[in-house]
């Protein structure tokens, strides 16, 4: 007669807290790699930010002179930060899948493949890493605010902070969402070469939107980053009513609630997240 296994109902939830605690032990070691990496690799992360510091300075500079305030409703460099902001960001952003290719090619995915974990907490650390490092490098092009004629407003600052940890999500879990289904990072960085530039420019980054063609406007209201673009924008405009720019996304005429586009980008890149995950749990 074979005797019947029975589990406490303690016990049972002291494998759920050890499980738990396990995965959150695998979650945290592949956010510190992700820093680890950030600070050892300096130059690196300097020159990642050189692009939108000279965008700011020179750019920005140069067509404020050019560009008359009436038609942005700011001053150029003004109506150009949050651009910049999304452009800092958006590099480390995607470049989580490319280190997620080079880490399959390399064996080191394999590696964490035999950890005691599931395979959805490792892309969930890699994504938290690829988020926060974005996030911190947008932090650093934070500080010139007072380039853009922006105030060090405290909640200004925190509320912008915000606005691109929701945008170096939603990025990150989109650039993981086409690692897991791709083989070559040749590959990745063709198509991020393709990509980038475009959902930039269709963001409404360096100039309104209402200047683009009529095709191009509905490409925009399916860019991610346009509504992250927007977001910031009218978060500025929030904190300091005298610099609202020009309108940016629009839906029949109307802009939708800043909720409910902080809320697009969080739900965008949650999706993407899960689907990346589904696909990720396939045997190797």
């Amino acid at each position: 007669m074979t005797a019947l296994a029975w589990t406490s109902p303690e016990a049972a939830d002291d494998g759920r807290a050890t499980r738990l605690r396990r995965e959150l032990r695998a979650v945290h070691a592949l956010v510190h790699r992700d820093l680890l990496r950030l600070t050892g690799q300096r130059t690196h992360t300097a020159m990642m930010l050189i692009h939108p510091v000279l965008y700011l300075l020179i750019l920005g500079g140069g067509l404020a002179a050019l560009i008359p305030q009436s038609s942005l409703g700011v001053d150029y460099r003004t109506y150009l930060f949050p651009g910049m902001l999304m452009m800092t960001v958006q590099t480390p952003a995607f470049m989580v899948g490319i280190r997620l290719i080079t880490d399959r090619q390399s064996g080191y995915l394999r590696e964490l493949l035999m950890a005691p974990v599931h395979r959805s907490t490792l892309l969930l650390g890699s994504c938290a890493g690829g988020t926060l490092t974005a996030t911190v490098q947008g932090a650093v092009l934070l500080s010139l605010a007072g380039v853009a004629g922006l105030p060090y407003d405290p909640l200004l600052l925190i509320l912008l902070l915000a606005g691109m940890i929701l945008a170096s999500f939603a990025i990150t879990a989109l650039a993981l969402a086409l690692a897991v289904t791709l083989r070559r990072p040749e590959t990745f960085h063709t198509l991020m070469g393709l990509v980038m530039m475009p959902l930039l420019f269709l963001s409404g980054a360096f100039f309104p939107l209402t200047a683009l063609p009529a095709w191009a406007r509905v490409l925009s209201d399916v860019n991610p980053l346009a509504y992250a673009v927007d977001l910031l924008r009218r978060t500025i405009a929030l904190r300091v009513p005298d610099q609202a720019a020009a309108a940016g996304i629009e839906w029949a005429g109307r802009q939708p609630p800043l909720p409910l586009e902080a809320a697009l980008l969080l739900t965008g890149g949650a999706l993407a997240l899960l689907w990346a995950a589904h696909r990720f749990s396939r045997p190797e």
